[in-house]
Protein backbone atom coordinates (compact mmCIF):
# COMPACT_ATOMS: atom_id res chain seq x y z
CA UNK A 1 0.00 0.00 0.00
CA UNK A 2 2.65 2.24 0.97
CA UNK A 3 5.12 1.66 -1.44
CA UNK A 4 2.92 2.49 -4.66
CA UNK A 5 3.38 6.83 -3.20
CA UNK A 6 7.18 6.08 -4.99
CA UNK A 7 7.53 8.45 -7.89
CA UNK A 8 8.45 7.25 -11.25
CA UNK A 9 12.04 6.95 -11.65
CA UNK A 10 11.77 7.88 -15.00
CA UNK A 11 10.46 11.42 -14.49
CA UNK A 12 12.82 14.33 -14.52
CA UNK A 13 12.40 18.17 -13.67
CA UNK A 14 14.88 20.80 -14.03
CA UNK A 15 16.21 22.15 -10.98
CA UNK A 16 18.06 25.62 -10.70
CA UNK A 17 19.50 26.07 -6.94
CA UNK A 18 20.18 29.98 -5.50
CA UNK A 19 23.02 30.82 -4.23
CA UNK A 20 22.12 32.58 -0.86
CA UNK A 21 23.71 33.80 2.16
CA UNK A 22 23.82 32.11 5.45
CA UNK A 23 21.42 34.46 6.60
CA UNK A 24 19.22 34.01 4.19
CA UNK A 25 19.18 30.58 4.31
CA UNK A 26 18.88 30.25 7.96
CA UNK A 27 15.92 32.76 7.69
CA UNK A 28 14.20 30.69 5.28
CA UNK A 29 15.14 27.21 6.92
CA UNK A 30 13.40 28.52 10.09
CA UNK A 31 10.56 30.03 8.50
CA UNK A 32 9.93 26.42 6.93
CA UNK A 33 10.14 24.54 9.99
CA UNK A 34 7.81 26.85 12.08
CA UNK A 35 5.31 27.23 9.43
CA UNK A 36 5.66 23.17 8.65
CA UNK A 37 5.60 22.27 12.81
CA UNK A 38 2.24 25.11 13.14
CA UNK A 39 0.24 23.10 9.81
CA UNK A 40 0.97 19.93 11.34
CA UNK A 41 -0.32 20.59 14.74
CA UNK A 42 -3.18 22.16 12.62
CA UNK A 43 -3.66 18.26 10.56
CA UNK A 44 -3.75 16.81 14.16
CA UNK A 45 -6.73 19.06 15.19
CA UNK A 46 -8.64 18.85 11.60
CA UNK A 47 -7.78 15.37 10.55
CA UNK A 48 -8.70 11.93 12.38
CA UNK A 49 -5.17 11.09 13.08
CA UNK A 50 -3.53 8.22 15.49
CA UNK A 51 -3.44 8.29 18.64
CA UNK A 52 0.54 8.07 18.58
CA UNK A 53 0.26 11.25 16.32
CA UNK A 54 2.80 13.60 18.12
CA UNK A 55 4.99 16.71 16.48
CA UNK A 56 8.21 18.32 18.24
CA UNK A 57 9.99 21.00 16.82
CA UNK A 58 13.41 21.92 18.76
CA UNK A 59 16.65 23.35 17.53
CA UNK A 60 16.22 23.12 13.47
CA UNK A 61 14.86 19.69 13.98
CA UNK A 62 11.40 19.14 13.40
CA UNK A 63 10.02 15.30 14.39
CA UNK A 64 6.74 14.21 13.08
CA UNK A 65 5.64 10.57 14.60
CA UNK A 66 2.83 9.38 12.44
CA UNK A 67 1.93 5.92 14.14
CA UNK A 68 3.88 3.26 14.50
CA UNK A 69 2.29 1.93 11.14
CA UNK A 70 3.21 4.85 9.35
CA UNK A 71 6.56 5.37 11.00
CA UNK A 72 8.53 9.04 11.77
CA UNK A 73 9.13 12.09 9.15
CA UNK A 74 12.34 13.51 10.73
CA UNK A 75 12.30 17.22 8.75
CA UNK A 76 15.95 18.94 10.02
CA UNK A 77 18.47 22.17 9.27
CA UNK A 78 21.54 21.43 7.78
CA UNK A 79 23.21 24.97 7.57
CA UNK A 80 26.61 23.33 6.45
CA UNK A 81 25.41 22.69 3.32
CA UNK A 82 22.42 25.31 3.12
CA UNK A 83 19.55 22.34 3.44
CA UNK A 84 16.84 20.96 4.46
CA UNK A 85 16.85 17.31 5.31
CA UNK A 86 14.10 15.07 5.29
CA UNK A 87 13.58 11.44 6.39
CA UNK A 88 10.56 9.90 5.37
CA UNK A 89 9.03 6.45 6.44
CA UNK A 90 7.94 5.83 2.67
CA UNK A 91 10.43 7.96 0.41
CA UNK A 92 13.74 7.68 2.55
CA UNK A 93 15.55 10.31 2.50
CA UNK A 94 16.52 13.35 0.49
CA UNK A 95 18.14 16.65 0.87
CA UNK A 96 16.30 19.95 -0.52
CA UNK A 97 17.88 23.00 -1.62
CA UNK A 98 16.65 26.46 -1.91
CA UNK A 99 15.81 27.20 -5.42
CA UNK A 100 15.10 30.13 -7.89
CA UNK A 101 11.28 30.44 -6.82
CA UNK A 102 12.29 30.41 -3.03
CA UNK A 103 11.30 26.51 -3.20
CA UNK A 104 12.65 24.13 -1.31
CA UNK A 105 13.43 21.70 -4.14
CA UNK A 106 15.12 17.77 -4.48
CA UNK A 107 17.84 18.59 -6.51
CA UNK A 108 17.58 14.72 -8.14
CA UNK A 109 14.33 14.76 -9.54
CA UNK A 110 13.19 18.78 -9.08
CA UNK A 111 10.30 17.65 -6.61
CA UNK A 112 9.42 20.17 -3.92
CA UNK A 113 9.10 19.38 -0.71
CA UNK A 114 5.43 20.36 -0.41
CA UNK A 115 4.87 18.42 -3.21
CA UNK A 116 6.33 15.41 -1.60
CA UNK A 117 4.61 16.00 1.38
CA UNK A 118 1.24 16.75 -0.02
CA UNK A 119 2.00 13.09 -1.76
CA UNK A 120 2.25 11.13 1.20
CA UNK A 121 -0.09 13.25 3.74
CA UNK A 122 -3.09 12.53 1.53
CA UNK A 123 -2.34 9.21 1.12
CA UNK A 124 -1.68 8.74 5.41
CA UNK A 125 -4.94 10.66 5.79
CA UNK A 126 -7.03 9.55 2.79
CA UNK A 127 -7.84 13.08 2.13
CA UNK A 128 -6.75 15.73 -1.28
CA UNK A 129 -7.54 18.34 1.07
CA UNK A 130 -4.30 18.19 2.80
CA UNK A 131 -2.25 21.43 1.16
CA UNK A 132 1.50 22.35 2.12
CA UNK A 133 2.05 24.52 -0.60
CA UNK A 134 1.26 27.53 1.96
CA UNK A 135 3.30 26.07 5.12
CA UNK A 136 6.95 25.56 3.74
Amino acid sequence: MLSSIIRNPLVRRTFSARVVSQNEYETAADSTLEKLSDYFDQIADSYPVSDQFDVSHAMGVLTVNVSKSVGTYVINKQSPNKQIWLSSPMSGPKRYDLAEEDRWTYSHDGEKLDELLNREFRKILGDDRIDFSRHV
